[in-house]
């Protein structure tokens, strides 16, 4: 959630649309001070990855176009989908990166770029009217495309893709690790080989003649 302060308007902050349908200079100020509050625990979402997994995986930052709750909130999601709390399909797809229930803050806040006619009309689309049915679409695989039908079956394949992402991940580290092992020796052994070049040649020139 944004910090409120008591100049604020409290109304403003029931959901996304009600933001941006304030003024667009305050609406923008608030995300990009979600944003900036959100590195820290990105920061610290990553070093869990890597202490627990040895690699880090992307993590969303966004917003449900049909809020979950009656105050605005920045959802911070790490992108494999495995978690228990996705409990089933309608969870899934309100998290789908391309579905557009979930609305990433960096899209967001392109938003602000665009003409007034633009701003006015994709605000206005945030309902659930257009949303809702989104939901309740059949289960799609972000990342092989592949759709599904029954939920249980449906996680275990998430969580397949992910040990697949973490296996290649964790390979590439360890093979980047051993090249740079490999460089430190050839390095080391030049460096030797020169040391002892250059001592043969310091015998030489102290040698009597």
């Amino acid at each position: 959630m944004p910090r409120l302060f008591p100049s604020m308007e409290t109304a403003r902050y029931h959901n996304l649309r009600t933001l941006l349908q304030w003024d667009r200079a305050k609406a923008k100020k608030t995300l990009l001070q979600l944003q900036e509050d959100s590195k820290q625990v990105v920061a610290h979402i990553e070093e869990e990855m890597i202490r627990l997994h040895g690699f880090k995986w992307k993590i969303w930052l966004g917003f449900h176009a049909l809020p979950s709750m009656d105050h605005i909130h920045l959802h911070i999601v790490s992108s494999d989908l495995c978690s228990s709390f996705l409990s089933n399909k309608e969870r899934y797809n309100g998290f789908h990166p391309k579905t557009g229930i979930f609305l990433h803050l960096h899209k967001v806040l392109r938003w602000f770029e665009r003409k007034d006619s633009y701003y006015t009309r994709v605000v206005s689309q945030l309902s659930g009217r257009r949303y809702g049915p989104l939901l309740r679409k059949k289960m799609i695989c972000w990342k092989c495309s592949a759709d599904w039908e029954d939920f249980p079956t449906f996680k275990a394949h998430l969580q397949e893709e992910w040990d697949e992402e973490k296996r290649r991940a964790v390979s590439q580290k360890n093979q980047e690790e051993e090249a740079a092992a490999n460089t430190l020796d050839e390095t080391n052994t030049e460096l030797d080989r020169q040391n002892k070049q250059q001592s043969r040649l310091d015998n030489m020139s102290t040698s009597p003649a």
